[in-house]
């Protein structure tokens, strides 16, 4: 008798670095955390999220408004890559590239559990309608004016 396929989920079976193109960027959740100006405590190491979004976040989709070309305006922009997400330690705590890495499974919300991209939105995890532009400040460090340490919680459970 032939063996069963494998019918558990790709991100269940392989390894970060094993995944395909198309499966890497479908672990995204959408939830816009990432985009987020961050600030680092130059003494605690600390860092400090805000509800400041990179010039090319659109907040009512919650997504990069250029994603494929967002180095050419955003140089400083982070690839995220299945070698550099260890040293990455500002990524949130719910972040499906995250808990893959740490051995830990994708939440309940996410939309390749529910098969719905507006699940992320509906579980309150995302950031959709509550960030600022950082091209809306006058000066950079402004974006510390809006700092949200609330961001930082693991919001896995949703």
């Amino acid at each position: 008798m032939p063996a069963k396929p494998n019918t558990r989920p790709f991100w269940e079976v392989k390894r970060l670095e094993q995944m395909t193109v198309r499966e890497w960027e479908s672990l995204c959740d959408g939830c816009g955390l990432c985009c987020l100006v961050r600030f680092e405590d130059e003494d605690s190491g600390e860092v400090i999220p805000t509800r400041v979004a990179c010039r090319l976040f659109d907040d009512g989709a919650c997504r990069c408004r250029d994603y494929a070309n967002r180095k050419q305006y955003v140089p400083d922009c982070i690839k995220l890559t299945p070698h550099n997400i260890e040293a990455l330690e500002w990524m949130p705590l719910s972040c499906a590239y995250r808990r893959l890495h740490e051995g830990k499974p994708l939440p309940v919300w996410h939309p390749l559990i529910t098969g719905d991209p507006e699940s992320v939105h509906a579980a309150g995890v995302s950031v959709r309608g509550q960030t600022i532009s950082e091209d809306t400040l006058d000066d950079p460090d402004d974006a510390l004016d809006f700092e949200a340490p609330d961001l930082m919680r693991d919001r896995s459970d949703g």
